[in-house]
């Protein structure tokens, strides 16, 4: 499914497997990817909000009743409207823009898409539209408790390569972002600085259009693997200065 990662491949196979309890800081090695992936972070929807915290190093603040659980909008609606901007991104690679902008610590403000993609000639985009309305979820679903941030990508009846080739999208979109909320030092934790390695990697990466059960399962994983990233790096930038403020 992956191009280009054959030294972290080999890597990968000299890795041994354990049957230990996994601890919050326990990393695997995926044979396909190459990527040190968390171990926690693959268990957060069997153990629930508990062992996300524990993958994460950090507790969610207190979610404001008019945070609600808002879904994204559809991949089609997003498309559309990125079109009518006349927008050189797909709908993961906009969305892991404003992931990135919002986990580093971007602002969210009325000119948002202009911030995220740097470009002070686009317009304000208006209530009701789909890319506001992304705006909206997206930061809606970061300040959540109950985790329900999800990526924006194609629906699981298209094919292996247009969903891999959209999550790399989303990691590139993401990485453009983050760099633009957070600058050249952004306050890591060691896994934090892991992830984003991590995430790089992902964005290097290049899709290949066959596959089969065994690479749709390390693709589910990996999509997994990047939001729970994501919400790592969320908490670095955002969450744990503002609780550092809170008790200051």
């Amino acid at each position: 499914m992956l191009a280009g990662t054959t030294s972290a491949s080999a890597r990968a196979n000299n890795a041994t497997a354990t049957r230990s309890p996994a601890r919050a800081d326990e990393r695997r090695i995926d044979r396909r990817t190459g990527l040190r992936i968390p171990v926690a972070s693959t268990q957060c929807a069997a153990n629930g909000r508990r062992g996300a915290n524990q993958a994460l190093h950090w507790r969610p603040a207190r979610r404001s009743p008019a945070v609600s659980d808002v879904a994204l909008p559809s991949w089609s609606a997003v498309h559309d409207a990125i079109a009518a901007q006349r927008l050189g991104v797909t709908p993961a690679e906009l969305h892991g823009s404003l992931i990135g902008w919002f986990a580093g610590g971007g602002e969210d403000t009325p000119d948002w898409l202009a911030r995220v993609m740097a470009d002070d000639a686009l317009p304000q985009i208006p209530s009701g539209n789909a890319l506001d309305a992304l705006r909206a979820a997206s930061a809606g679903q970061l300040e959540d408790r109950g985790f329900s941030f999800e990526l924006l990508l194609p629906d699981a009846d298209t094919t292996l390569g247009e969903r891999s080739g959209a999550l790399f999208d989303w990691c590139r979109g993401f990485l453009g972002g983050f760099g633009l909320a957070a600058g050249e030092n952004p306050p890591l934790s060691e896994e934090g600085s892991e992830a984003l390695a991590d995430l790089a990697r992902l964005a290097a990466a290049t899709a290949q259009d066959d596959g089969d059960e065994d690479d749709e399962d390390a693709l589910a994983e990996i999509e997994e693997f990047v939001r729970v990233a994501s919400l790592l790096l969320h908490g670095d930038c955002v969450l744990a200065p503002r609780h550092r403020k809170q008790f200051n």
